[in-house]
Formats: structure tokens, C-alpha cells, sequence
């Protein structure tokens, strides 16, 4: 309770953070460049589908191209951030080399040398410039932001993953319809020139002190080290994992069950998307004034619980049409709110329990992890689903994401952490490397 009301008179002694200036850039800049994302996620595969007639097989191989970066250099990239001093032009640089691949795409299709294989190249490009983006990102609002607000910011840019979730998919469909898929992944371009642009402007100064470096196989296993020994992250790190695995398994047999069994219009289902978006903003502005009073902690226990809701009401779900669509945006809304806040709780969190030196390793391993079952859980949906059908595998899905409750209140984190020492506050562009920060990965990390 100490630390929560100390947390509380600190942040009202600061100018809120629209007002600062350097936290407007960094959060409009991943709010379009995560636009642009949305934006490419349904014209690349249609740009797939409709220009080169790929198979299932291929369509698969596509799609896995987005995740193996994750697998391949997710660790080495939270090393290599860690020995930086200053982060923010690797983050430029990642920005520009995904705008170079994605406008390669409406050109080769111009030129005529569009081939699947160049599809599969661009994903793998833009995925690894991702995946040293976030291994960055991760530390580096510590400089843009003062200490006392770092749950409001990251909330804050929890929030951009909602909005793009709002907005990506009315201007994707938008923008194919009026340039064809091939050119509205222009926009994806577009949207990363736009983001290097932004952090470029910003003014904050870094004073990171580089993690002295044993080698990048002896760092990669210090950041593991810390992940799986500290009781708080390695709970966090089993939370994701579990609620990814079951999350991606029900993802992977959603839309065959809503369509065919549920009988909902196609057409709906994204309306249904868009309100889960709507949920996630509602659940950033609740979570900024929730850990005020309660602390993340307290947030994280009770959202945690609630994971299961959704997968579980789709599985019982029957009736009427209208029933079915007005509990699933109950649900919907519902959800992105409890996505939202437990994202943002889970990574102040672990920006509290890690060493400064250690954050990027820290915040790889866990996208490692929480990223790299994505895939296994999708194809275990799928290979399930032939076996034992639609309706079985969303109830067992939602068992198993009810798990992840053991994981959290099993742990340290059902007790309020200690209070902390009272420390003057600068302004953001005096800070040193804060002791906090918090990680945005969508999905269920959005």
C-alpha cells in the first residue's frame, strides 16, 4: 500500500504524458508503424493466394515465416541490446531495412519476378527487424519516460496494438479493394518510413551503461539464467507459454468453428475482431488508474482469471443467431480489456524484477519463449481438431489456458511486493536506465 500511494503521489507531481513530448513520438510511431503490420496481414496472403495460387502447404510456409526470426535470433538480439549504449538508432535502423523489404514487394510485382520465394524473404526480414526492434524497445522507453508513469506508458502502447486492431483490417480490406493487395503493402512501407522518422525526433537523451559482454553464447545464458531462476519472471514466463500455446491452438480452429458450427456470417467476424480492439483501449485507460490503487500485482491475479472466458463461452456457446453474437462481443470486449491489462502488468513486472544490464536478455527470452510456441500451438490445434473435432479441442483449450492461473497465484506475485525507497524523480530526459519497463507482443502480449 506504501509503494502504491508513493507510486501515486509521484505521478501526480509530473505533466501527464500527453504532454510529453518525446512519449506523443515514440507512441504515435508504433502506433502507425503496428497499423502498417495490420494492414500487410491480409494483403500479403492475398497477394499470395490471388497472384500466385499457393497451396495449403505453401500458404503454411508463408505463415511460419513470420515466427522463425522469433526462434532463429530472439535470444542473440536481447544480448545484442544489452550492449549498446544507446538503442534508439538500432531502433531507426530496423524501422528502415523493414521499409526497404516491404517496398520491395509492389516492385517486383511490377517488374514481374513476384515468386513465393520472395514472399517468404520479405517475412523473414521484416520478422528479424522486429525482433531487434522489441529486444530495444524494451529498455529503451526508460529513457522517454519518468519512473512513476512507466505502467501508464506501457499501457499506452498496449493500447496502439488495440487501435491498429480497430483500424488495420477496415483499411487493409480499403486499400486492396481501390490499389490491389500488391501495392497496400505500400502502406506497411510507408508506415515503418514513417516510425524511423518519428524516433529520430526524439530528444531524450540515453546513459545506458553497455552489460559487459563474456561472449554471446555466456550472455544468451546469463538472460536465461535470470528468467528461469527468478520466482516472479519464471512464473510470467510459464503464464505466457501456457496461455500462447492454448491461445494459438484455439486461433488455428476459431474461424472453421464460427463459420461452420456457430453459423456466424463471415462478414461479422470481423466486426467481432474490431470490438475485442475496442476492448483492449477501454482495458488501457482501466489499468493506468487500477495499478494506482491496487498495484500490478493485485491486477495481474485477478485478470489472469478471467483468460479462459471467451474460448469457453465459444464451446458451450448455442441458440439463436442473436444470442450468439451478442455473447460473443460481451465476451469480445471483455477479453481485450484482460488481455490489455495483464500485458501491461506482466511487463512492469518484469522491468522490476530484472537487472538494468540484463533487460534486453530478459525480454528476449521471454519473446523466445511466448513467441516461439505460437507455431507448435497452432499446428497442435489443427492435428487435434482431425481427431477429436472442433467443439473438443476449444474446451480442452480453455482448460488448458486456465492453467496459467496455478502458475500466477503459485508464485510471489499473490503477495504485494515490499515498498520501495522514496527517490527524487527527473525529468525525462535526465533519467538513468530505469529499474522497470514493459513489453508489447501481440497475440495475447499484444
Amino acid at each position: 500500500m506504501k509503494q502504491t500511494l508513493h507510486n501515486s503521489a509521484a505521478s501526480s507531481a509530473l505533466p501527464p504524458l500527453r504532454r510529453q513530448r518525446d512519449y506523443r513520438l515514440l507512441w504515435t510511431s508504433r502506433t502507425i508503424s503496428i497499423t502498417g503490420s495490420e494492414v500487410s496481414k491480409l494483403a500479403i496472403p492475398l497477394t499470395a493466394v490471388t497472384l500466385l495460387s499457393v497451396s495449403p502447404s505453401q500458404m503454411g510456409v508463408l505463415t511460419a515465416a513470420a515466427f522463425l526470426p522469433s526462434l532463429l535470433f530472439g535470444l542473440q538480439a536481447g544480448a545484442i541490446a544489452d550492449r549498446l549504449t544507446r538503442r534508439r538508432p538500432l531502433m531507426i535502423a530496423c524501422e528502415l531495412a523493414a521499409c526497404v523489404a516491404a517496398a520491395t514487394v509492389p516492385l517486383a510485382w511490377l517488374l514481374g519476378l513476384l515468386t513465393l520465394p520472395w514472399l517468404v524473404a520479405v517475412a523473414l526480414a521484416v520478422g528479424t527487424s522486429a525482433v531487434l526492434f522489441k529486444s530495444a524497445n524494451f529498455s529503451y522507453l526508460a529513457a522517454t519516460v519518468p519512473p512513476a508513469q512507466r505502467v501508464e506508458a506501457m499501457a499506452g502502447l498496449q493500447a496502439c496494438h488495440s487501435l491498429a486492431s480497430v483500424g488495420g483490417p477496415s483499411l487493409a480490406g480499403l486499400l486492396v479493394q481501390f490499389l490491389t493487395a500488391p501495392l497496400a503493402v505500400l502502406a506497411e512501407a510507408a508506415s515503418f518510413l514513417a516510425s524511423a522518422l518519428l524516433l529520430r525526433s526524439i530528444r531524450a537523451e540515453e546513459r545506458n551503461e553497455p552489460a559487459s559482454s563474456r561472449g554471446m553464447w555466456r550472455d544468451v545464458v546469463e538472460g536465461l539464467r535470470v528468467a528461469l531462476t527468478n520466482p516472479a519472471l519464471r512464473a510470467l514466463l510459464g503464464a505466457g507459454v501456457t496461455i500462447n500455446f492454448f491461445a494459438m491452438a484455439y486461433t488455428a480452429v476459431y474461424m472453421l468453428y464460427m463459420v461452420n458450427s456457430l453459423g456466424v456470417p463471415k462478414g461479422l467476424i470481423g466486426v467481432l475482431t474490431a470490438l475485442s480492439g475496442a476492448g483492449g483501449l477501454l482495458g488501457a485507460w482501466l489499468t493506468t488508474r487500477l495499478t494506482k490503487r491496487y498495484g500490478e500485482n493485485r491486477v495481474l491475479l485477478v485478470t489472469v482469471l478471467f483468460f479462459p472466458a471467451e474460448i469457453l463461452t465459444v464451446g458451450l456457446l448455442t441458440g439463436p443467431l442473436w444470442w450468439k453474437l451478442a455473447a460473443l462481443a460481451a465476451v469480445g470486449l471483455m477479453t481485450g480489456g484482460v488481455v490489455v491489462a495483464f500485458a501491461t502488468c506482466l511487463g512492469a513486472i518484469t522491468l522490476r524484477e530484472t537487472p538494468p544490464e540484463l533487460r534486453g536478455r530478459v525480454n528476449a527470452t521471454m519473446t523466445f519463449a511466448i513467441q516461439g510456441v505460437l507455431a507448435l500451438g497452432g499446428l497442435a490445434g489443427g492435428i487435434a481438431a482431425d481427431h477429436i473435432g472442433l467443439r473438443p479441442v476449444i474446451l480442452l483449450c480453455a482448460a488448458g489456458i486456465a492453467l496459467a492461473t496455478f502458475w500466477i497465484w503459485a508464485s510471489p506475485l499473490h503477495r504485494p511486493g515490499p515498498p520501495r525507497p522514496h527517490r527524487p524523480t527527473a525529468p525525462p530526459s535526465q533519467l538513468h536506465p530505469l529499474t522497470h519497463l514493459t513489453h508489447a507482443k501481440r497475440h495475447l502480449w499484444p
